[in-house]
């Protein structure tokens, strides 16, 4: 058989794999399968997950962590994959989204359905077998949070839709705690309170410089509907509960004070991110004079912010005990 035959018959579990013009395989359908999945959101989804286990009192087996957390990681990657199949409408009208699977039409929205709703699934079955059933139910509940509350009910009726959903994204840690305990105990209550209040401020910083897309979509985010000013002044009274909310762990003898420290540092820099933000200053048509620069930065700073916090959780438990 000459080469260019073994290329073009090249096989891949039985099916013939793609091949681009240079006889590579064409990886584009898997990377826009793994698009549905929204792995940049995911990453931040799982590591909290991972904390919330790692801070834990009690021991699980590695191969049982490692399968509660791929779990956590599956079931955050079918919530976006359903999340994308219910709003392929406006992602498709929205210059940040309209690039993805969908609306681009590379997968065909039932697909997209089937494929989020057999992870899900199999994500719940899995992590109740492998740990336990409160971990379980904590998981779907995550799932059907934000598939049917935010998603299907919220987002697209009143601006408070971030405010509430965003419990679905501060469900991870205490699914963690949850698969070695077995119980949600205040801990694991405390460490979703961090992220439901972290949520707003965050989301509505890329609201404020992502409003025209939200304005075309007709997504009645806060700045969409109460404008950029009010915006900017409620980002504020969250973060003033956010920064003091991040020595709670410290409060209560979850962490101790090299904990605490890093959390007041931390708190002191997030304030003076969302700080920027209120100063903002707005032109006669409302515009940012900064071209949302403060939003941004706020924005991006607001990820690294709750990464860091979470990670000190994790090292003041693991180093001092």
């Amino acid at each position: 058989m000459s080469e260019s035959a073994i290329k073009t018959d090249i096989q891949l579990g039985g099916a013939s794999a793609p091949l681009g013009a240079s006889g590579e395989l064409d990886l584009s359908e898997v990377r826009d399968w793994i698009a549905l999945l929204k792995p940049r959101v995911m990453s931040l989804v799982v590591f909290t997950g991972l904390v919330g286990l790692l801070v834990a009192p009690g021991h699980i087996h590695p191969v049982l962590a490692a399968t509660a957390i791929l779990c956590i990681a599956v079931a955050a990657g079918a919530s976006g994959a359903i999340n994308m199949w219910y709003d392929r409408d406006i992602d498709a009208v929205m210059r940040r989204t309209a690039s993805r699977p969908i609306p681009a039409g590379r997968i065909r929205p039932q697909a997209a359905l089937t494929f989020g709703i057999f992870l899900a699934i199999a994500s719940v079955v899995v992590m109740g077998l492998a740990t336990n059933w409160v971990a379980g139910a904590a998981l779907a509940g995550s799932i059907g949070f934000y598939v049917f509350i935010y998603t299907m009910w919220l987002k697209r009726r009143t601006p408070q839709n971030i405010v509430i959903g965003g419990a679905a994204g501060a469900f991870p840690p205490a699914i963690g705690w949850a698969a070695v305990t077995g119980n949600l105990g205040v801990e694991a209550l405390v460490m979703f309170a961090i992220i439901f209040v972290w949520t707003p401020p965050h989301f509505w910083s890329l609201a404020l410089f992502a409003n025209g897309d939200y304005q075309r979509a007709g997504v009645p985010m806060l700045p969409v509907v109460a404008g950029a000013k009010e915006t900017r002044r409620q980002i504020w009274l969250y973060s003033l509960v956010m920064a003091p909310l991040g020595l709670l762990p410290t409060v209560i003898g979850m962490a101790g004070l090299a904990y605490g420290a890093a959390a007041l540092v931390l708190g002191g820099f997030f304030l003076e991110a969302i700080w920027r933000v209120k100063r903002d200053v707005q032109d006669e048509a409302g515009v940012s004079r900064s071209n949302d620069a403060p939003a941004r930065y706020a924005f991006k700073f607001s990820i690294l912010y709750l990464f860091l916090l979470f990670a000190a959780l994790a090292a003041d438990r693991m180093i001092f005990g």
